[in-house]
């Protein structure tokens, strides 16, 4: 825990101007924007780890981002250098950095960026209590901050992991079950391996496997709903590719009949993956996927797709409609940890609390930053207040359901439309590497850039307003809750 020299004597009192609960992404990000842009401000970042990073720290050793490493991180401080692949199956792609990266530029920015600046004092192995307090773990020490600090609520949306998350299943005698972290520390290889799970953690585990040479006949694959992933070669820190894919997006949103028809028009686009083209995939989590990837997973053809198990056996599976069979000595590596969070949302900029959530499609460290900036230039008395930056900045849910993914992306334009509006946050947007839609203003142009923007410019209006009312029918359709 370091402690800065603006704690009184009695080591109570923390005098700071916010209090951003959660130093993973979101509250990195956040914090590296708003001490960027608001003058003379001073933070206190608590966090219950041993220290940055957030789940990054307990993350399964062979994760990468499943995104550019562009996207990821802090404003002021590009993660991986824009270095585009050389070699292997995603050359010609940006890289995507490993743990290990990610970790050290966590502690780099922390070191050089925050600590550095004289105005970030970071506790942890700390606690939030609530009421403006947050104690020690280890020694039970007590702080509070002033009343006049802003709380930052960066854990709202935090992930569960599986490292940290025990199996959602119950687990007879006999039966190994493993969290994907201890993969790699298997030394006695069984006949079988049982993954469970629909989502990133799940395909990383399989595309690991396969690649350590396990014969997709060896692998169960339960998963309980098929996902929808997008095709990570459209997913791009170049303009010319990212807005091709946001124009080819909203054309389909504007003519398909229906949400489902949506996916397979987005699909056919080159826009959207599935896994099995005979299913209808109900997930939309919408990670990023490469092709190669892809085709790796489609190996596996011991796919059990009964919901969620019951009660994993020696030797069977126990579902809600009956059992299957598995190994006597299967091993179950559990991959189904809730890595995207679906809580009510609520006004980010609150009396109580700044609650960090994304503002536009996807990109957490996008919406943390612009939410920082937004603060930062924005402050207490300006005209409008919080409600205008609620205005700005509307809280948008991560994608779940296929009516979940075409929320996101609408209130995720809307977004874009109102905070585009304001000269400022445009400007800073579009210096701002994390924002995939931006064109930087040394940006050199080409053809292909002009033909994409003029083709989105052109879809947005009836992309958006289709979308939204093929949205609202899947919701008048759904059965109250």
């Amino acid at each position: 825990m370091w402690h800065g020299a603006r704690v009184t004597p009695a080591q109570r009192l923390v005098d700071v101007d916010y209090l951003v609960v959660g130093a993973g992404a979101s509250g990195m990000a956040f914090t590296d924007a708003l001490i960027d842009h608001a003058d003379g401000v001073r933070v206190a970042l608590v966090d219950r780890r041993a220290g940055v990073g957030g789940h990054w720290r307990e993350a399964y050793p062979f994760v990468r981002l499943h995104q550019s490493s562009t996207f990821y991180g802090v404003a002021s401080t590009l993660l991986g250098g824009g270095r585009i692949q050389t070699e292997g199956p995603e050359a010609g792609l940006h890289e995507r950095a490993d743990q290990p990266t990610i970790q050290a530029y966590y502690d780099g920015v922390l070191a050089d960026r925050m600590l550095g600046s004289g105005r970030v004092e970071l506790f942890a192995g700390c606690e939030y209590s609530g009421d403006r307090t947050f104690r020690d773990l280890a020694t039970g020490e007590r702080f509070e901050v002033p009343e006049r600090c802003r709380v930052v609520d960066a854990r709202y949306l935090a992930p569960e992991i599986p490292a940290e998350t025990p199996p959602r299943f119950g687990v007879a005698d006999g039966v190994r079950v493993i969290p994907v972290n201890d993969l790699p520390r298997v030394e006695d290889a069984p006949s079988e391996y049982v993954v469970v799970g629909s989502g990133k953690t799940a395909t990383d585990a399989i595309v690991w496997l396969l690649g350590h040479d396990v014969d997709p006949g060896a692998i169960c694959w339960v998963r309980p709903r098929d996902p929808w992933m997008l095709n990570r070669a459209v997913i791009q820190p170049d303009p010319a590719i990212y807005l091709a894919m946001v124009a080819d997006m909203l054309g389909v949103c504007a003519s398909a009949p229906s949400l489902d028809e949506v996916f397979l028009g987005l699909e056919d686009a080159g826009i959207m993956l599935r896994i099995d083209r005979s299913v209808t995939p109900t997930m939309a989590k919408a990670p990023t996927l490469g092709t190669w990837e892809l085709q790796r997973l489609r190996t596996v053809e011991n796919v059990v797709r009964r919901g969620h198990i019951v009660t994993a056996h020696r030797g069977r599976l126990e579902f809600a409609d009956g059992s299957v069979a598995v190994a006597d000595d299967a091993l179950v590596v559990n991959c189904a940890a809730d890595g995207l969070k679906q809580p009510p949302l609520v006004p980010i900029w609150q009396p109580e609390a700044i609650t960090l959530q994304p503002i536009r499609a996807g990109f957490p460290c996008f919406g943390a930053a612009l939410a920082g900036y937004v603060e930062a230039t924005r402050p207490a008395g300006s005209e409008g207040g919080d409600a205008e930056k609620n205005r700005l900045a509307r809280p948008s849910s991560f994608g779940n359901s296929l009516t979940d993914w075409a929320t996101m992306n609408v209130v995720g334009l809307q977004n874009s439309a109102a905070f585009n509006s304001e000269p400022d946050i445009k400007d800073w947007a579009d210096r701002c590497a994390l924002n995939p839609a931006r064109i930087a203003p040394d940006h050199p142009g080409s053809p292909e850039l002009d033909e994409a923007v003029a083709r989105m410019r052109a879809n947005v209006g009836p992309g958006l307003a289709h979308l939204a009312a093929l949205r609202d029918e899947r919701l008048a359709e759904a059965p109250p809750r």
